[in-house]
This record gives C-alpha cells, sequence and structure tokens, in this order.
C-alpha cells in the first residue's frame, strides 16, 4: 500500500488547481495544436466525444459480463440553453440504455444540468430525466462535487429519492459530514456510490489523500453493509478492494463493485473472474479536460503514461478489457 510523496502530492494539487481554471480550459479547447494532443492523452479514460463511442464501448463490455455506467461529461453549466441540451442528450442517452435492456446505469452531474444556475432547473430536467428512466427501466446516479455543492446535492436527491426509487447519490469519504450524510441517505430507497473523493477541499471540510480516507472510506462501507443497503464501492485501490474481498462483502447480494473506464483493466478482469459484480464507469464528450486531469491527479504517475499517449495516440485506440 503505497500513499503520495511529496512530489506527486504537489503534482495532484497543481493538477487539481489546473483543472478548476476557466481560462486553461478554454485555452486547451480552442487551440487547434494543444487540443488533438490532450485528447490522446484522455482517450485512456474517455470513450469518445460521442454517444456512439459510449454505447459501443457500453455493448462491448456488456458482452463482456461487465455491468456499465455511461456519464455524457460535464459540469458547472452557467448557461441556461446549454443546460437543456444536456438534459436533452441525458433522455437520448436513456432511451438508449433502456432500448439495450443492458444492466447500464446514467450517471450525471446535477451542475450539468442547471445547479450553477438555479437549484429549480435542475430540479424540473432532474424530473424529467428521472419519469423517462422509470418508464425505460434505467437507474440514474448523481454524482458528487465540491464540497460547496455538497448540501444542495443531497438536499435535491433527498426529494426526488420519495418520488423515485430508480435515483441513487454518491458519497464522498474524504468530506468530515459524510458520517452523517449517509445516516440520512440509509433511510432512502436508492442505491449508494462509495467514492474517495476527486476534488481538492481545506482541511477543515476534508481529510487528504491517505490512511485516514481509506479507514473512513471503510466505515462508510460497513455500515452500507451491516444496513443491507444497496451501494456501489467504487475504488481502484488494490489494497482496499483486498480487504472488502476478505471481509466478504464484495459477493453480498446487494453490492457491486465499481471502476473507471481505462483505470487498471487487468484488475478489473481478475475481479470479473472471481464472480464479483463490476461496473465499468464509461464517460464521453468533449468536456473532457476536467476529467482528465482529475485522473491524472490521483494517480501522478500517470503524468508519464499520458505523456506516452501523446506521443502514440494509437496506445489508446482500443478498448482496453
Amino acid at each position: 500500500m503505497s500513499y503520495y510523496n511529496d512530489e506527486e502530492r504537489l503534482a495532484a494539487d497543481v493538477l487539481k488547481t489546473i483543472a478548476r481554471s476557466q481560462a486553461v480550459k478554454e485555452y486547451v479547447q480552442q487551440s487547434p495544436n494543444l487540443y488533438p494532443l490532450l485528447f490522446a492523452a484522455a482517450r485512456r479514460f474517455v470513450t469518445g466525444e460521442t454517444v456512439e463511442d459510449a454505447l459501443r464501448a457500453a455493448d462491448y463490455l456488456s458482452a463482456g459480463g461487465y455491468r456499465v455506467s455511461l456519464e455524457y461529461i460535464g459540469e458547472n453549466t452557467t448557461d441556461i440553453a446549454a443546460c437543456r441540451e444536456a438534459k436533452t442528450t441525458f433522455l437520448r442517452l436513456i432511451e438508449e440504455v433502456g432500448r439495450r435492456q443492458a444492466d447500464a446505469t446514467v450517471s450525471f452531474d446535477l451542475s450539468h444540468i442547471g445547479l450553477s444556475i438555479d437549484p429549480g432547473l435542475a430540479e424540473s430536467h432532474l424530473l424529467e430525466m428521472a419519469e423517462a428512466a422509470n418508464k425505460q427501466g434505467v437507474t440514474l446516479m448523481i454524482s458528487m462535487e465540491e464540497s460547496t455543492k455538497t448540501e444542495q446535492i443531497l438536499r435535491l436527491y433527498q426529494k426526488m429519492a420519495f418520488l423515485y426509487t430508480n435515483i441513487g447519490i454518491t458519497i464522498q469519504a474524504h468530506l468530515h459530514r459524510s458520517q452523517e450524510d449517509l445516516t440520512h441517505l440509509l433511510s432512502l430507497p436508492g442505491r449508494i456510490r462509495i467514492v474517495k473523493g476527486a476534488y481538492k477541499e481545506p482541511p477543515e471540510v476534508a481529510l487528504p489523500r491517505g490512511e485516514g480516507v481509506n479507514q473512513r472510506y471503510l466505515e462508510l462501507v460497513e455500515r452500507c453493509t451491516a444496513a443491507r443497503h444497496p451501494i456501489s464501492i467504487a475504488t481502484h485501490d488494490a489494497h482496499l478492494i483486498q480487504v472488502i474481498e476478505q471481509k466478504g462483502y464484495a459477493h453480498l447480494p446487494f453490492v457491486e463493485m465499481e471502476m473507471l473506464y481505462g483505470i487498471q483493466p487487468e484488475l478489473s478482469k481478475q475481479l470479473r473472474e472471481k464472480g464479483v459484480k463490476l461496473r465499468i464507469y464509461l464517460t464521453y464528450g468533449t468536456e473532457w479536460y476536467l476529467y482528465l486531469c482529475h485522473r491524472l491527479a490521483e494517480h501522478p504517475p500517470n503524468l508519464f503514461v499520458a505523456l506516452a499517449d501523446m506521443q502514440d495516440p494509437t496506445r489508446t485506440a482500443e478498448i482496453p478489457y
């Protein structure tokens, strides 16, 4: 088991800071040279820029016995028309997933469909999506965002969970508030996805990466399993996965493991071969910049992999499973 050394911790902090810079993001997206170069690195973690790219990967993985979750990338959308367009895109994705009758969920950020503009707008879009998903037999999974949005996200989720049982929520282990939040979430029917947390947060709000987060993560898992509540254990931490397997959690009927597309596919294969219910989280779209920064920040040595991918884009041309 290893954690960041000083240089990796600094690199992770820099990447998380860069990820939040709108100026850097716009520069990358508008650069005819930089955009394709960085997209070559992003392709390791993103299925592509179109829904067809995502569905192709989803069909491939479903045929291999994996569950899948699909997300049209985007967050912090501040234009009403763009929020409506995102909602329409999610409705199409819900329809495509439902038509395939696969064990698939659709994931999204509430700030992608209006939360950054008006919680009422996000709620109306979520209602429309939830109704469509309910008719199609599709589960929606609300992602968690920066801690400044946590209260709004949980409030809206709890309101919707009384109307639709096909909506789940994500909780971040590194946030100090998560233990108390979980108490309320366990009273609701939706699946709970447990993640460590990728956002840069102040120490009064969250723990840094390390043993403290791992311990809290396991505590959250143990509380959910004790309550026999449906959960997605979302982690790539080999040590955590080993402990979870040893405790027998991974094979409980209401538990699934979840891993991000392109990260440790060999470990994913090993878990699947053991009979673990494993969901692969697939993303697509043109808003991949922030997602790439977070994936690199989670494991700074991936910077070297990214450089190699930029030099030879064929390294990420095939589905890595």
